[in-house]
């Protein structure tokens, strides 16, 4: 057969170093999950009152809390209880809730839903605020516009996501009459009133999450405004917008999208201040209670989860790179 047109074979071993770089990455997930498994199931089990004391309360007695151990296999070494569980979770059974006596994995699913859309919600917001913003700081350096983006970015990393809420809520309250929707509602159920809920939590974790890509944008877009090729992108007659959207952004944009990964990593996580601040049935809020219950298998599959999402995002991350800054390899 002829040989393959030099374009074709680049590609090809572009495609396979990506490939070969993925199935790497993949692989160094199941150390890291294994020793955050280990490290989960250590740490609810040094947690000063276990389950079955929680859940008699003051009926608690020895006795009681043999049983209740006994039935939920909690009497058995905890190698015994680590090695069962892990065994469920390579088979896609994360076990059932201590309380509820519901399966794990469909209502962490379900729930997932709720703060991915939130988390998506608060990352364009996010984008929406901060790259222009730090853009026109950036180009309209030292000047009045720029020191009110920095104030507001400034602002934006201070000021914590739950102290905010409260504010906003207060404010809507007493100027407006305004409360925030208490009972959740579907997007497929209503797209009308799922926004309604989700709209005030998602801008302001998107407010939140601005500052800090706000900041980055400007340093980024600075930084790139000092290389030669831009002197010698306007040298050519270039106007402002072109070199601004077609040379710096894309240039700049490795260090703002690894912060918004992190940031939508995280989130991804479970915001659960705000989950539990707006009533939203999310992972944060599912993780939270089940903490309060000592509900280990819901803390155990949640946490788990959460590292694995985390991962993820970072990963995906990381091929973004390529395709932003093709100087980028994987080999």
């Amino acid at each position: 057969s002829p040989p393959a047109p030099p374009g074709d074979l680049e590609s090809v071993l572009t495609e396979g170093l990506m490939r070969n770089y993925i199935v790497r990455r993949l692989l160094q997930l199941l150390p890291v999950l294994l020793g955050i498994s280990i490290v989960i199931f250590a740490v609810l089990r040094l947690i000063p009152g276990g389950f079955a004391s929680g859940m008699l309360g003051i009926d608690a007695t020895p006795e009681l809390i043999a049983q209740v151990e006994a039935r939920y296999g909690l009497d058995q070494p905890a190698v015994t209880q680590y090695l069962r569980w892990m065994s469920g979770v390579l088979h896609g059974d994360f076990g059932q809730s201590f309380r509820s006596g519901a399966a794990i994995l469909p209502e962490m699913m379900t729930r997932f839903g709720v703060t991915a859309e939130l988390t998506i919600l608060a990352a364009v917001i996010s984008w929406c605020i901060a790259l222009p913003l730090g853009i026109l700081a950036a180009v309209k350096r030292n000047t009045m516009a720029d020191r009110v983006v920095r104030v507001a970015a400034l602002l934006g990393v201070s000021v914590p996501g739950f102290a905010l809420s409260i504010l906003v809520i207060l404010f809507l309250s007493l100027a407006f009459n305004y409360y925030p929707p208490l009972d959740y509602v579907g997007f497929f159920t209503d797209p009308g009133k799922n926004l309604e809920i989700m709209a005030l939590p998602a801008l302001i974790l998107g407010a939140s999450m601005s500052g800090s890509v706000m900041r980055m944008t400007r340093s980024s877009v600075l930084e790139i405004f000092r290389q030669d090729f831009i002197k010698t992108v306007r040298a050519k007659g270039a106007s402002e917008w072109v070199t601004i959207v077609r040379h710096v952004l894309r240039n700049a944009l490795i260090p703002i999208v690894t912060l918004v990964g992190m940031q939508i990593g995280s989130l991804l996580g479970g915001a659960v201040v705000i989950e539990q601040i707006f009533s939203l049935p999310g992972l944060g809020l599912m993780t939270l209670t089940g903490i309060n219950n000592r509900d280990y298998p819901v803390v155990q599959g949640c946490v788990l989860f959460i590292a694995f999402i985390y991962v993820l995002v970072n990963l995906v991350v990381d091929i973004l790179y390529a395709y932003i800054d093709p100087r980028i390899s994987y080999d």
